[in-house]
């Protein structure tokens, strides 16, 4: 079947909440697609962060197909071998705490919202059930998730919300002073915000935010669902900040494209999820643990992290080269490969072109490109991209 056949199919017997391209990807190889039409495409968006070694990686599809064949499913009632051992690996590699296994990342912070809030009452602490978050913020679409939200355009036609969040202004320490009350039982911080364009807090910010959280018993949860798991050169973008969270969140990328989310949160606070107080039928399937025994001890591999600060530095410098000759690109952020361009323009065009061209970026916020490359790019693969996202680029330029 063509693009086209797949794309009607697709308009016929599917939901339209999701705005899709008229392509088709039918197979990968590592930072490459190709579509029904036979067409190949360079990957920097890598499924929104979650080709985390690239597709189709020989050591993950080897360790599936191994599992698959011998234990699909058997239920969290019982011990689960490959479960266990990764979730081990997970705790060692991010803050020793204890982990919690489900299948997404809104899942996710929907365990660490209830798992806070039955901390705090566990403590006495009945009216202490608020949850902070920051304006700008993306935690997932469910209701907790969605509510912690800092974006008003997620919640159209879905409310009421569910009540006990409250948002501050983004970079505002005197306001999140003032919220983090009596009434507050956690912050929820994304290192770094990804959907709104891969946004920066100012300096100093997530480690005092922090300091207040410590001083005032409150709980401190990183989102690291797009950050985690070495996106930006280090297993937690946390620990770039010079900060151990109480309770952090992880998916994307974390089961190579399989559907994994984690929370691992500090043992006192895990305590307070005894048997029957949360649960998944799902969460800790043996065969996406598989795949993610592999992603884990790949990344945690000597070097491997260098050299995705390594790369991320090549890709930053390649982009700031090439906004030097141009008046459009407003500057260049993130860590490690998790890159935003800003450009004085809207830039979904820009996106289209580079698709059509063969080069898959995300536009988001309006005028900010997305660089999600998996953390396995080769620099001939940076330089390529360089050279697509250039000629994507309007022509207009800086005399």
């Amino acid at each position: 079947m063509s693009n086209a056949t797949i794309a009607e199919m697709t308009a016929a017997h599917q939901m339209g909440n999701y705005t899709r391209f008229p392509v088709a990807f039918l197979r990968g190889d590592g930072a490459r697609l190709f579509d029904a039409d036979g067409k190949e495409y360079l990957d920097f968006l890598g499924g929104i962060a979650v080709a985390l070694l690239g597709h189709a990686h020989p050591d993950v599809t080897r360790a599936i197909a191994a599992q698959a064949a011998s234990l699909v499913h058997v239920s969290n009632l019982f011990h689960v071998p490959v479960q266990s051992e990764v979730a081990r690996l997970l705790s060692l590699a991010t803050t020793g705490g204890k982990v919690f296994f489900c299948n997404s990342g809104t899942e996710a912070n929907e365990a660490a919202i209830k798992l806070a809030r039955k901390w705090s009452a566990d403590r006495g602490r009945t009216e202490a059930f608020e949850i902070v978050a920051i304006d700008g913020s993306f935690h997932g679409r469910t209701y907790g998730s969605l509510s912690a939200t800092g974006q008003p355009k997620f919640h159209e036609g879905f409310g009421p919300m569910v009540p006990g969040f409250r948002v501050v202004p983004f970079g505002d320490l005197t306001a999140l002073d003032a919220a983090l009350n009596g009434n507050t039982c956690a912050f929820l911080i994304e290192p770094m915000q990804g959907e709104i364009g891969v946004r920066m807090h100012p300096p100093e910010y997530f480690e005092t935010a922090a300091r207040l959280c410590r001083e005032r018993e409150i709980l401190l949860i990183a989102d690291e669902i797009q950050t985690g798991m070495g996106r930006t050169g280090a297993m937690l973008a946390s620990k770039r900040f010079g900060v151990t969270p109480d309770i952090v969140t992880l998916a994307k990328g974390i089961a190579n494209g399989l559907p994994l989310g984690a929370v691992v949160a500090r043992d006192e606070v895990a305590a307070s999820f005894g048997p029957g107080s949360h649960g998944s039928t799902f969460g800790g399937n043996p065969v996406c643990c598989a795949a993610a025994k592999v992603v884990l001890e790949t990344v945690t591999a000597p070097g491997f992290l260098a050299e995705v600060r390594r790369k991320g530095e090549r890709l930053v410098d390649g982009v700031r080269e090439i906004a030097g000759r141009r008046a459009d690109i407003v500057g260049v952020r993130g860590m490690g490969l998790m890159i935003g361009i800003e450009m004085a323009i809207e830039t979904k065009p820009i996106a289209n072109r580079a698709l059509a061209n063969g080069f898959i970026v995300n536009a988001c916020s309006g005028n900010v490109l997305r660089l999600l490359p998996p953390l396995t790019v080769t620099d001939a693969e940076i330089d390529r991209a360089l050279s697509l996202l250039e000629a994507a680029l309007p022509e207009e330029r800086r005399s």
